[in-house]
């Protein structure tokens, strides 16, 4: 096992900033997974890692040893790729066998790594097969396999399940979830799936323009969001972003007015927001309830068997999305009067800034 520590890393192509200024660390046996939008950096910032770019700035550390400075080979690091990149002429066993017989280790230490790893992802009865002979998930695992073999400091998973279907997807995460436990490697994902990132993560990196917005847990992530692109990003559905008219104090506490007439007493400290420009009120799905004194029509249900989602328009024009059970009787053209717990809602200046209720 070995911690990564990346130090102000940046990377230019020409007149565009990939990454910028990413400082992070990540603990020995963690799995990390690097999450955003496509476009944000977080491929680049992973073959920054693997070596296969430079750096334009900053240091790339491993296991305590600064390692930008070193050829990707002598790294220490494996990377499986979202194409999978196998050698379409060689079976599976000596597609795993590969890079051990370039790097000199000996036959029965080849046959021993490979049989175990093999087994581990029920894969072993597969070994005398070529690539254009196995599905997508059987696929994905002989390119895990591949990298498993190498024993490395430090595994990398460039957005691997993206070519799966559905139950593939689920299956493999669950997959990749007990190999981490089993071998207590430490790992980097990166995904654009936020449900990926949530359900595999020890910690989330979130990544919008190049930069990191924030990291955190899964849980303190979708609870605690740095920015108004964290909150919309992170979380399905996405956070609802509700104009503010006015505000108030009511005993230290923020008190909003919407732009369609309904008052929230949040519990938003007032003097914490000290932000620039109009506030947006955020709330979340499961902290809009049924019942209460700010009508909506409904224009959208989305049942989802144990819950549904129901979009709804306010007077003012804005979109809300809440929740009910998954046997709501609810109809499209509907009205429905809504209500907000304001011990849940957060509030966003003009910056994206969050600030959170206590």
């Amino acid at each position: 096992m070995a911690g990564l520590s990346l130090r102000s890393v940046s990377k230019r192509f020409g007149n565009v900033e990939a990454v910028r200024d990413v400082t992070v660390e990540i603990d020995a046996g963690e799995f990390a997974v690097f999450v955003g939008p496509s476009g944000c950096g977080k491929s680049t910032l992973l073959r920054l890692i693997a070596g296969l770019e430079e750096p334009t700035s900053g240091e790339i550390h491993l296991d305590g040893d600064r390692s930008d400075v070193l050829p990707p080979g002598a790294r220490g690091v494996a990377m499986v790729f979202q194409s999978f990149a196998l050698y379409p002429h060689m079976t599976v066993y000596e597609n795993m066998a590969f890079g051990l017989r370039n790097i000199g280790v000996g036959v029965g230490q080849i046959n021993q790594k490979i049989t175990s790893i093999a087994q581990n992802l029920e894969i072993a009865h597969l070994l005398d097969r070529r690539p254009r002979q196995l599905s997508a998930g059987q696929r994905q695992r002989v390119a895990i396999g591949r990298a498993m073999v190498k024993q490395p400091k430090l595994f990398l998973f460039d957005e691997p399940l993206s070519n799966l279907d559905a139950a593939l997807r689920a299956r493999t995460r669950i997959e990749l979830a007990r190999m981490h436990q089993r071998t207590q490697a430490t790992m980097i994902f990166v995904t654009h799936d936020q449900v990926e990132a949530m359900t595999m993560a020890g910690r989330i990196a979130v990544m919008n323009q190049g930069r990191i917005e924030q990291v955190g847990t899964p849980m303190e992530v979708y609870n605690q969001p740095r920015s108004r692109f964290v909150a919309a990003f992170i979380g399905t559905p996405g956070m609802n972003f509700l104009p503010v008219a006015t505000t108030d104090m009511q005993g230290g506490r923020m008190k909003v007015r919407l732009t369609d007439g309904a008052t929230i007493d949040s519990t938003v400290p007032a003097a914490a927001v000290r932000g620039i420009g109009p506030l947006t009120l955020g709330v979340r799905a499961e902290h809009v309830h049924a019942g209460g004194g700010t009508v909506a029509r409904v224009n959208v249900i989305e049942r989802l068997g144990d819950r549904t989602l129901i979009y709804a328009m306010l007077g003012d024009g804005s979109t809300i999305v809440y929740d009910e059970p998954g046997d709501a009787s609810i109809r499209i053209g509907e009205k429905v009067e809504l209500s907000f717990d304001g011990t849940a809602v957060h509030l966003f200046d003009a910056t994206g800034r969050a600030y959170h209720a206590e």
